[in-house]
């Protein structure tokens, strides 16, 4: 029997186990994946948002302003990568500077600091690739850029570490109530618990009728990437917006923490599960984010790929406690701004708990910080001494990213195992260079079969079924 039970290992519940870690409270994560921060949370644009877009009064206004300043601090506390390189929101026209002057104002109600219009020659000297046809840009310096998946990542294993536990491979089937009592089924049996926290992101509706009735519908909307390599990364200094419309905040073109080029995404109507790339989509991209950056090489794309959003029809995070159901608490809808939302909703979440009757109280010693050693960024002393420890650290595997045996072991033995070769992928960017795996990625598949002592056969790429070999050759040889 546990206190809580989260439904979902995304940013959202991530964030909900590290607060709820700091308690003695006996609260599991559940998660229908082999890993956490596999949907949406590894498929977005990365940017933790400066909160001038969302509508003034709306949840969305609240937690993307709280969740900008606490983000910073996590990932600095946490060692996850992140870097404040501001925003600049870009008009094309007479008509769009207009929409820039409401921008500001909105920014300005939700208390966005140092908020600023450019005009077309303050906009060139910082941005030199920036379109001649620019003619102003909103500055917000406050936006910033992450790794959401090593941000998630980084909360789960902390919230590991402080006693929460994660039931990965499990699928949350349907949920009833007796006494008082939350029995959650799943194909790995009932778990009980005495509060339930939905943040089943783009499935959040569907847990939330699995127990209570129909209080908001998720539209998921599919937005599509490409991922330029490194060669690209220095093209612009902030993240590039064009001026937002009914459908979204637009076509961005963006450093990446790990010093790639982000460019995407689109906006389209889709199935929950669809994560497929498209022509159309992709040359839609293409078109706009050339209006912005004129010069971005598309032959240097590494990478396509699409995230979807878990979109509500009212535009709004759904957070709430179930009104008829006592100890329910909803997380839906949570689109952009969530990921720069999601660790200030997690300590609402939290007080939500209490009010409703959960017992919260504080653990004497928790663990609060963790150090990952990225061998690429160390010195030619840190290095010697790390493979003096360990010799595994003296053999590179990825050679794109410069990443190490040692890194890969340890990200196999970390609190939340990775088990397949994008779950190493996520923990330490073995394969997330210009070859994309091309190279490393057999030898990474051959150490992950040495180290948790399964046969080669079983290593998959990503999710459980994505197998990578699938049977032997005439000569005995795998294929």
């Amino acid at each position: 029997m546990y206190d809580v039970a989260i439904i979902g290992a995304g940013i959202t519940g991530c964030s909900i186990a590290y607060e709820l870690g700091k308690y003695n409270v006996k609260a599991v994560v559940i998660e229908k994946e082999n890993d956490v921060s596999v949907g949406t949370t590894k498929a977005n644009s990365a940017i933790i948002h400066g909160g001038y877009d969302p509508k003034p009064g709306t949840l969305m206004a609240k937690y993307n302003i709280q969740g900008n300043k606490y983000t910073k601090e996590l990932c600095k506390k946490l060692d996850v990568p992140f870097k404040q390189i501001g925003a600049l929101v870009v008009a094309f026209s007479e008509e769009e500077k207009k929409t820039l002057e409401e921008l500001l104002e909105r920014g300005k109600e939700n208390g966005v600091p140092d908020l600023e219009i450019w005009d077309q020659k303050k906009l060139r000297e910082e941005e030199p690739n920036i379109s001649d046809e620019a003619v102003a840009a909103l500055s917000s310096p406050n936006v910033g850029i992450v790794s959401p998946w090593e941000f998630a990542l980084a909360m789960a294993e902390v919230s590991v570490e402080n006693g929460v536990e994660f039931k990965l491979n499990t699928e949350v089937k349907g949920i009833s109530k007796e006494n008082d009592v939350f029995k959650i089924e799943t194909n790995n049996g009932v778990i009980e618990a005495g509060y339930v926290c939905n943040a089943a992101g783009v499935y959040a509706d569907k847990v939330n009728e699995m127990c209570n009735e129909k209080t908001f519908e998720i539209t998921p909307n599919k937005g599509e990437y490409y991922l330029m390599d490194k060669s690209q990364g220095t093209l612009v200094n902030h993240v590039i917006f064009q001026c937002p419309n009914e459908k979204g905040k637009g076509v961005l073109v963006s450093p990446t923490v790990h010093g790639n080029l982000i460019v995407g995404p689109d906006s389209q109507p889709s199935a929950a599960n669809d994560v497929s790339t498209t022509r159309e989509g992709l040359d839609f991209v293409r078109t706009k984010a050339v209006k912005s950056v004129p010069g971005i090489n598309f032959r240097e794309s590494i990478r396509n790929f699409a995230g979807v959003r878990a979109r509500t029809k009212m535009h709004d995070f759904q957070i709430y406690e179930d009104k008829k159901n006592k100890g329910f608490i909803n997380v839906g809808g949570m689109e952009s701004p969530g990921l720069s939302s999601a660790c200030a909703v997690a300590r609402d979440i939290v007080k939500m708990l209490g009010n409703s009757g959960l017992s919260l109280e504080e653990k004497k010693n928790i663990v609060d910080e963790r150090h990952i050693d990225r061998f690429k960024h160390l010195s030619h002393e840190e290095r010697a001494k790390l493979v003096e420890k360990d010799p595994a650290y003296g053999k590179i595997i990825c050679r794109c990213e410069t990443i190490t045996e040692g890194e890969i072991v340890h990200a196999l033995h970390r609190p939340i195992p990775a088990t397949s070769i994008d779950a190493v992928k996520r923990r330490c960017n073995a394969g997330m260079g210009r070859c994309q795996g091309g190279f490393c990625g057999p030898r990474v598949q051959e150490i992950i079969a040495r180290e948790l002592n399964i046969p080669l056969a079983e290593v998959p790429q990503d999710r459980l079924g994505t197998n990578i070999i699938t049977g032997e050759t005439k000569d005995g040889g795998a294929q």
